[in-house]
């Protein structure tokens, strides 16, 4: 887990995101400050998940190393960038043949319901970029763990 400076300092990072870049004035909810509120959000998750992936990576292994389900593949974790109704930003754990993984930027979630919203789906793949407009799949590369923050 976190400790010290490390704590403090994601604390403050979440706590300044939440707190002032979350409530967007309505009257501008679609223009320049809403869409300065969403780079500084996912430009902070992106600095978190750079900052703090290897321990993220590394809790993760010793995590399933607790059970017999871990594996012997390459890991790293990496930004979420989510598609659909609504953007979002978080980290998920790739895995695969190392040279794979290390192509691996990010992961690309594509969001949509089923059979009238009684099913919400989520497919998770791993990407070249975390520019979901300028990304493709790394074939034989999978998600292995979604990683959320608590805010």
């Amino acid at each position: 887990m976190l400790k010290g400076k490390k704590a403090i300092i994601v604390a403050a990072v979440l706590g300044f995101m939440a707190g002032n870049m979350v409530s967007v004035p309505k009257a501008d909810a679609g223009g320049v400050l809403g869409n300065i509120g969403k780079a500084v959000k996912t430009g902070g998750i992106v600095w978190l998940v750079d900052k703090y992936g290897n321990e993220l990576n590394t809790f993760i292994n010793k995590l399933t190393a607790k059970y017999p389900v871990s594996d012997s593949y390459a890991t790293k974790v990496v930004p979420i960038i989510a598609v659909g109704s609504k953007g979002y930003v978080g980290a998920a754990q790739i895995s695969g043949p190392r040279a794979l993984v290390d192509k691996c930027k990010g992961a690309l979630a594509l969001e949509g319901d089923f059979l009238n919203r009684s099913f919400r789906v989520q497919a998770l793949i791993p990407v070249d970029s975390i520019d979901p407009s300028h990304c493709t799949r790394v074939q034989g590369v999978g998600v292995s763990a979604k990683i959320d923050v608590a805010i």
